[in-house]
């Protein structure tokens, strides 16, 4: 059951034409709507409280540190975090029968991506380690994160395991 409500995660966001802070805003209206319906299941909700999270953070530190960067930034941003984050169920997936060590590198891998790109640097380790610090998430990402760099590097990552 599980693996159905993940997997329709995947296929959450299509987007096509969409204009100025658009993205930012249907993917977190989609996590909101997931998060508030009580029919949701457990997993899900967590997913993606973690995409708010997430993205209320973005916005929060963009307008503190970069109030002259464009919605579009922060659209690629928010359009990165959501593919990162869906990548990662894939992978969690398509790794589900292999050995609890190969599961394991691919967590590591994707929360390596993760902590190794701040787009902030932000000091409060409290709060931007919080999903990443949690051994019972399931994003356990940082929420200070260059999606863009960081959706690269996962991506390499998994490459470089699968031997493609």
């Amino acid at each position: 059951m599980k693996k159905i409500f993940i997997l329709s995660m995947l296929a959450i966001l299509p987007f096509t034409n969409v204009a100025a802070q658009d993205v930012y805003n249907e993917i977190r209206e989609k996590a909101t709507e997931h998060v508030s319906n009580p029919l949701t299941n457990d997993l899900v909700k967590q997913i993606n409280r973690f995409k708010v999270d997430a993205l209320d953070y973005m916005l929060i530190k963009m307008r503190e540190q970069m109030p002259d960067s464009t919605a579009t930034f922060l659209d690629k941003q928010a359009f990165a975090m959501n593919n990162f984050v869906n990548l990662y169920l894939k992978k969690v997936l398509e790794y589900r029968t292999m050995p609890q060590a190969q599961q394991v590198k691919v967590l590591k891998a994707f929360m390596d991506a993760s902590y190794s790109n701040p787009l902030f640097n932000d000091t409060d380790t409290e709060l931007t380690l919080g999903y990443y610090a949690n051994g019972d998430c399931l994003t356990r990402f940082s929420l200070d994160t260059d999606w863009r760099r960081a959706i690269l590097a996962a991506s390499a990552i998994m490459k470089e395991m699968e031997g493609k």
